[in-house]
């Protein structure tokens, strides 16, 4: 994992063999998505399928008696049984990249939503799995804190999305708001901005719901989830303090910053605040 990824710190807090155990999902999961949205300029059309195929073969061998034959599946495999790792996270992970080959365009929130589902809550009841929840409400908060987190992703990338053919904004919300696709290509005005305000609103309402949903015995434990989502709400509320800018450059956290975000939440968890 590279330390410039917004994870890294998150990881940082945690025990040795948890640490490793993330890392390995991380890298699994990173692999899969890579397959699709990076596949080689001379690839056949149907390569990402190929590929996608190819990787659930290897959920196969992580999950089986066979052995993995790629450097993922084999840093993963021996953490599916130390963590008793369910497969259907994964399952629904490769079912969510998938759908970057088939769906273009989403046509209702509760479209996206499902999506945002596969792709990053279900990574996040891997990671609670790994974090060792014992309370059954941790699986709430870890299914709408991945919706906050993939929200604020599609907020922030949504002019790269666009340059290669994607845009993830429901098609309701730019109707709404009086928008075209045009109007994105364009860049900020007013319509946008309001487009975006919307979307910011939405992702701020998933990290509420998983503050309340959060179970207080549970704040320790997953302390690592804690500090991710503080260091994706600080992009979510940059890119609403520049005005919902995103077209001008990609909002990012320093590391510094990402840093002290780190600390400070971790402080305050273990000091019980």
């Amino acid at each position: 994992m590279a330390r410039d990824t917004n994870f890294y710190y998150s990881f940082l807090v945690l025990p040795a063999d948890q640490r490793r155990a993330i890392v390995a999902v991380w890298d699994f999961c990173r692999a899969v998505d890579d397959a699709v949205d990076e596949p080689a300029a001379d690839a056949p059309v149907d390569a990402p399928e190929m590929a996608l195929a190819r990787w659930r073969s290897e959920l196969d061998a992580c999950f089986g008696r066979s052995t993995p034959s790629t450097a993922q599946g084999l840093a993963l495999k021996p953490f599916v049984e130390r963590f008793t790792l369910p497969r259907e996270p994964f399952d629904d992970l490769i079912d969510g990249v998938a759908m970057d080959t088939e769906t273009r365009r989403y046509q209702t929130f509760d479209d996206l939503y499902e999506y945002c589902i596969r792709v990053a809550s279900a990574v996040g009841l891997l990671c609670i799995q790994i974090f060792g929840y014992r309370d059954a409400g941790s699986r709430d908060y870890a299914v709408a804190l991945g919706v906050a987190l993939q929200l604020t992703n599609i907020i922030r990338d949504l002019p790269g999305d666009l340059r290669v053919g994607r845009l993830y904004v429901p098609q309701e919300d730019l109707r709404r708001f009086g928008c075209t696709e045009d109007d994105l290509r364009a860049g900020l005005s007013e319509p946008v901005r309001a487009l975006l305000a919307h979307e910011c609103e939405r992702a701020r309402s998933y990290y509420e719901r998983a503050r309340q949903v959060l179970p207080p015995s549970e704040r320790r434990r997953l302390v690592a989830a804690e500090i991710m989502g503080a260091i994706y709400f600080e992009i979510l509320t940059r890119i609403e303090a520049r005005g919902h800018d995103v077209f001008s450059e990609v909002v990012r956290v320093p590391r510094p910053r990402r840093a002290w975000i780190a600390v400070s939440v971790w402080v305050r968890t273990m000091a019980g605040l």
